[in-house]
């Protein structure tokens, strides 16, 4: 997960996304870098337009915890909607904030 993490580092800063520049963050925390899991990092993510997986995974993230409170003995559904549209548009907000 820190590879991601360096790779979204990387992207915010504007800059490339290469084997050096992951591994050069990830030996900034201390840790050793594998070169095997950067270059497959590098590889996976040459075809993927990150804005678009950003905008697209906070959709993603806050849809499962709304599902996941829907009533189970048939409460005042209206009620439960709108706290988990709230809830849902408060993570958002949340994931927004990480990413800028």
């Amino acid at each position: 997960m820190e590879y991601v993490y360096a790779a979204l580092i990387l992207h915010k800063l504007k800059k490339e996304i290469n084997e050096a520049n992951i591994t050069s963050i990830i030996k900034a925390t201390g840790e050793s870098a594998n070169d095997a899991q950067v270059k497959a990092l590098v590889s996976a993510l040459a075809d993927v337009n990150i804005e678009e997986a950003i905008k697209a995974a906070p959709v993603a993230v806050a849809a499962a915890p709304a599902a996941a409170a829907a009533p189970a003995g048939g409460g005042d559904a209206k009620k439960d909607e709108a706290a988990a549209g709230k809830s849902e548009e408060q993570a958002m907000e949340g994931l927004a904030s990480l990413f800028g």
